[in-house]
Parts: C-alpha cells; structure tokens; sequence
C-alpha cells in the first residue's frame, strides 16, 4: 500500500488553509474570516498564532497599514511569529487593509513589509492583485502593476469588499492548487 506524502500537489487529500491576521479595528478580523470561509481555511489572530499554524499548505497573511506606512500593532508584536517560521517553498498570500485616499503615497506598505518577510523566508507569494483603479500614489505593496496581494480599502469603498475578496479566493484556489 502506498503511504507517500498526501498533500502533495495533485492529491485527492484535501488542503489545510491558515489565515493569520492582525486587526486593530475589526475590519481586517472581517476580512481574514471572510477570506478563510471562502477558501474553506480557518482564521488566526497574530497574537495567538502557534508555530504550527505556518506550516499551512496555503498560509494566508492579513494586515491593515497605519499612519504613513506603519504596521499594524498586533502584526508589530508578533512579528518575530513569521520571523521564526520555515516558509521555504510554501505558498502564501497576502491581504491588506488601508485607506488609498487619505495616505495615498504610503497606502498598504504594511503588506508590502510582510512580503519582503516572506520572500526572505523563501516563501512563494500567490495572489497577486491588479493596481488600477486605486486612488494611490505610492506603495512599497506594489510591484509593475500589481499589488503583492489583495488591496482592500473600507475606509473608501466598504463595497467593493465582499466581491474583491469573492474573486480573490477564486484566484488563490486556481492559483495554489486547492
């Protein structure tokens, strides 16, 4: 009887999906547990991630940015969390939260930061997200023309949330394999 690894690519076995996330206000806590039950994962605050809620098939990663450009408080706190953690060769995407109008030129930097992170821990970002139409000037979440994960903005269009975030976990399944 084969007993190889069942989560490889391809299997039948289904995928585990982690969304961890910091929130100061409730509005990213919304989103990573509206992003968790469109991808069938569960959702975790920064503050009580456990090591072994990285080694997620697909690890999905949600912050708000603050200020002009600053990280979200929890995520400040727990960021020695994904310092620690062994992303090399996992696939991860990110989400955040910002206010595209009011810090155009700083809007999402904080996912922008955990990027840089992931991709230092050699993680393989998925999820990419289309920049046009947002009201920004500058962002260190902007690569080309896309931001290195979904871009939500409650402050300016609560709206558009729930659609990008539908069309989003479409992506990521398409994308990662689930």
């Amino acid at each position: 009887m084969n007993r190889g690894n069942s989560n490889r690519k391809g299997s039948s076995m289904s995928k585990s999906i982690k969304v961890i996330y910091g929130s100061s206000t409730g509005n990213t806590q919304r989103a990573a547990e509206a992003v968790a039950a469109g991808l069938g994962g569960s959702a975790v605050n920064i503050t009580d991630a456990k090591a072994g809620d990285f080694n997620a098939d697909l690890l999905v990663l949600g912050t708000s940015t603050w200020g002009y450009g600053e990280m979200q408080d929890d995520w400040q706190n727990g960021m020695a969390k994904l310092d620690a953690a062994d992303l090399a060769g996992r696939k991860v995407a990110l989400f955040g939260l910002g206010d595209a109008s009011g810090f155009a030129d700083t809007y999402l930097n904080a996912m922008g930061e955990l990027a840089d992170k992931v991709k230092a821990s050699g993680g393989e970002i998925v999820g990419r997200w289309s920049s046009a139409g947002y009201p920004h000037s500058g962002s260190a979440a902007e690569e080309g023309d896309s931001f290195v994960g979904l871009a939500l903005d409650d402050d300016n269009e609560p709206a558009e949330t729930p659609g990008r975030i539908e069309r989003w976990c479409l992506q990521l399944k398409s994308e990662a394999g689930l």
